[in-house]
């Protein structure tokens, strides 16, 4: 597979106005695609070494580790970072890299996730994706979402379109993303299988009857919602990073969805803090509306401020 990738290859359409827009989706998708190559060098390693963030990097066995990183995490951003720089000038924030001096409110920046969903990783499921997005004027404007271990890749456009590529690395077909706007009944509930949360388990008595669907990585939760297999992803934590939502957003919204932090208010990049200091609540307009204020009411307790 060449290195400089062709969207004209998949058979996405973009508006002809958007080129530049196109050209930097292009950037987004060989950056997620060269960081999940990495990752997988390292995904059937029976040597692989998992360290915890929150004690001075001392190696750890894998189900301690309450914040895990891999070489696999390393390999992925050295890979991202290395397409990035050499093909645009915008800082890059990434969870594996020291925070760029020249990010600010507002400017336009690359925000990275190399591996989301490490303990997924480690536990060797599948479900951990690498993400690149893009933001600008505090918003997020694109993304991709790559899947590795099953060669799935997913693109968006936050001001519209959203697509699907099975086997990407063999020049897959972009199909379009669009929802439906039909809700499932019961509400598919898509929650993490990682970070369980009681606050979630209120939600769920006061929406009423849901399924719940358990997934890993926001960004696979995120685009399975595009793709119409769940309805609602709520995560009331004051712990998300601005890497973990600005690439999901613009596939989500770019399919037609709604993401807003727990609060209401929209998510914001290029903070001097990248937390998402009120989590991320996401789902089809119809549902978000809905759903809405049950999901701020019980949240409103969760956050100091």
């Amino acid at each position: 597979m060449p290195e400089e990738l062709s969207l004209r290859a998949w058979q996405v359409r973009l508006p002809a106005a958007a080129s530049k827009t196109a050209r930097h989706l292009e950037i987004a998708a060989g950056a997620a695609l060269a960081g999940g190559r990495a990752a997988l060098a390292h995904y059937a390693s029976d040597e692989l070494v998992v360290r915890d963030k929150n004690a001075a990097g001392t190696p750890v066995a894998g189900p301690k580790a309450e914040n895990p990183v891999t070489l696999a995490d390393h390999a992925s951003n050295d890979a991202i970072l290395e397409f990035l720089r050499s093909r645009s000038a915008y800082p890059v924030l990434s969870e594996e890299s020291s925070r760029p001096s020249d990010i600010y409110p507002g400017a336009r920046l690359w925000v990275v996730d190399p591996l989301d969903g490490t303990k997924e990783f480690i536990a060797r499921n599948g479900e951990f994706s690498v993400m690149v997005g893009l933001a600008e004027h505090e918003g997020s404007v694109l993304g991709a979402v790559y899947q590795p271990a099953v060669d799935r890749l997913y693109l968006g456009l936050a001001a519209g379109g959203a697509w699907v590529v099975d086997a990407p690395l063999c020049n897959g077909v972009a199909a379009p993303l669009h929802l439906t706007g039909v809700t499932a009944q019961p509400l598919r509930f898509i929650r993490s299988r990682s970070h369980p949360d009681p606050a979630l388990t209120e939600l769920e008595s006061r929406i009423g009857p849901v399924e719940v669907v358990i997934s890993g990585s926001v960004g696979i939760k995120c685009a399975r919602i595009a793709r119409g297999e769940a309805d609602l992803y709520v995560h009331p934590v004051p712990y998300l990073k601005e890497w973990d939502t600005c690439a999901p957003e613009a596939v989500l919204r770019g399919a037609g969805g709604r993401v807003t932090d727990c609060a209401g208010a929209p998510l914001r990049y290029g903070k001097p803090d990248a937390v998402q200091k009120h989590g991320i609540f996401c789902g089809s307009p119809d549902v978000h509306e809905r759903v809405g204020p049950i999901v701020r009411q019980v949240a409103r307790g969760l956050f100091s401020c």
